[in-house]
C-alpha cells in the first residue's frame, strides 16, 4: 500500500479530483432536477403528475450502467460527441435525481393535508402554501434519506471507470493492471472513497440534529 501511494500518488490524486468533481456536479443537478420532478408529482395538474411519475419510474428502474453506456455510446453516434466523464456524470445525475424526486415527494406528502387546507383558507395561493408551510416541514423529514442518496451518489460515481472517466475506480483498475497487486490497489482506493463519504455522512447527521 505504501509503495502504491508513493509511486502512483499523482494518478490517485487525479482520480480523486475527477471523482469529487463528478460527484459535486451530479449532486447539484440531481438535486435541482429531483426537486422539480417531485413537485410535478404532487401538483394538482394530472398531466404534470404523469410526466413526473414517468420520469421517476424510467430512470429509477434502469440500471445506472445502462444509462451511462447509452450516453457514452448512443448519443455520440447520433447527436453530439461527449467524453466518458461527461457521459458518466449525466448518467449519474439522471439516475440519482429519480431517487431524490421520490424522497422529496414522500417528504411533501407526509406533511398533514390540513396544513395545505389551512394555508389556502387564510388566502395563500398554492405556491405560497408550498413555499412557506409545506416545504419547510418536508425538508426536515427528507434530510436523513437525502443524506443516504448523496453518499450513494459518491459511491455510484465509480461507474465512470467503465467509460474512461478517469475517476478513482478507473485509476484503481489502471494501477492494478500495472502492478498486478489487485488487493492493495483497490484497498487504497477504498480508503480514498472513505475520505469523501465519511465527512459527508457525519455532516448529514449534524444537519439532521440541527433541524430536528
Amino acid at each position: 500500500m505504501i509503495n502504491i501511494f508513493t509511486h502512483y500518488s499523482h494518478q490517485l490524486l487525479v482520480g480523486f479530483g475527477w471523482t469529487i468533481l463528478s460527484s459535486l456536479l451530479a449532486l447539484l443537478f440531481s438535486l435541482i432536477i429531483g426537486a422539480a420532478f417531485a413537485l410535478m408529482e404532487v401538483l394538482p395538474n394530472k398531466v404534470c403528475r404523469i410526466i413526473g411519475r414517468t420520469y421517476v419510474e424510467i430512470f429509477r428502474n434502469i440500471p445506472l450502467l445502462v444509462i451511462t453506456m447509452f450516453f457514452y455510446l448512443v448519443i455520440p453516434m447520433y447527436l453530439v460527441k461527449i467524453n466518458g466523464f461527461t457521459a458518466g456524470t449525466i448518467g449519474l445525475t439522471l439516475y440519482t435525481s429519480a431517487f431524490i424526486a421520490e424522497t422529496i415527494r414522500a417528504g411533501i406528502q407526509s406533511v398533514d393535508n390540513g396544513q395545505m387546507e389551512g394555508a389556502r383558507s387564510v388566502g395563500m395561493t398554492y405556491w405560497q402554501a408550498m413555499r412557506y408551510i409545506i416545504l419547510p416541514q418536508a425538508v426536515k423529514i427528507v434530510i436523513p434519506p437525502l443524506g443516504n442518496q448523496f453518499i450513494n451518489l459518491v459511491k455510484n460515481s465509480s461507474v465512470l471507470a467503465f467509460v474512461a472517466g478517469f475517476d478513482l475506480m478507473y485509476q484503481a483498475n489502471s494501477i492494478a493492471s500495472a502492478t498486478f497487486d489487485t488487493i492493495n490497489s483497490y484497498f487504497v482506493v477504498g480508503l480514498l472513497y472513505l475520505i469523501i463519504t465519511l465527512p459527508l455522512s457525519y455532516y448529514m447527521r449534524y444537519l439532521e440534529k440541527r433541524t430536528a
